[in-house]
């Protein structure tokens, strides 16, 4: 059967979250008078990075709210034990200079508008609807999908088939109908497949070089780098880059 319907990831697949956190975090590290202790900037960034992806597996595991990682994200960070008023407080100034360096991939409004006609959109994010919901909103892109669904309001996750299996319950259409799209190789990609979706992985600027698409007993992913081959990939009977559909 056909596809119907794309879910997307949101974060390094359709919102260049790698850059907005980067530039929004120097610009923060910057206010805050926090370069000292470290060689760079990029360095602070890096044990940012780390930090974020470290308390981001706790979340995922049920271990942590999707609140309590990011002051736990702050604390280990700033090394210090803080209240949690004064990690919410932190993080909501980080908060505002990352909200600046916002912006969609380029790649991004010309794929929608050219699967506009053809087939469903809908969000899975391993975020939460608090978050996600204002990026969509910002970015222009809200009403582009018809479902936002995201792990902290769920209670389930990706890689975990009952994440993926919401998003399609929630196009009632079965996973082989519905394609996903997501830049994580395996929370993604074979997330996705696992689940019986036709699973997209979205490498861009081979930011995965060396890494092979997930091998499974059932295929693997479709490995692209840019969403413009995406139509071709879905089939679709449109041209990539046709006018919007929006207005």
């Amino acid at each position: 059967m056909s596809i119907r319907a794309v879910v997307w990831d949101v974060d390094d697949t359709i919102f260049d979250y790698t850059t907005a956190d980067r530039v929004g975090m120097r610009a923060h590290l910057l206010a805050e008078g926090l370069l000292d202790g470290y060689d760079s900037v990029e360095q602070a960034i890096v044990r940012w990075r780390a930090i974020t992806d470290a308390q981001w597996a706790r979340f995922s595991a049920g271990e942590v709210t999707f609140q309590g990682q990011r002051r736990d994200r702050v604390r280990v960070f700033l090394g210090e034990e803080l209240t949690d008023a004064e990690a919410d407080a932190w993080f909501e100034r980080y908060i505002g200079h990352y909200e600046t360096a916002w912006a969609l991939f380029p790649d991004v409004l010309p794929v929608l508008d050219a699967l506009a006609a053809s087939h469903r959109h809908a969000v899975l994010s391993n975020s939460s609807i608090h978050v996600q919901d204002r990026k969509l909103r910002v970015l222009g892109v809200y009403d582009r999908f018809e479902a936002v669904l995201c792990a902290a309001e769920l209670g389930v996750s990706k890689p975990e088939a009952g994440a993926f299996h919401a998003a399609c319950a929630a196009l009632e259409l079965a996973p082989h109908q519905v394609a996903y799209v997501g830049d994580h190789p395996e929370i993604d990609g074979r997330g996705a497949l696992d689940a019986g979706l036709l699973s997209v992985w979205i490498d861009r600027d081979g930011a995965h070089t060396g890494v092979d698409a997930p091998s499974l007993a059932s295929g693997s992913p479709h490995r692209i780098a840019s969403l413009a081959e995406l139509p071709a990939l879905l089939g679709a009977d449109t041209r990539f880059g046709a006018p919007s559909t929006f207005g």
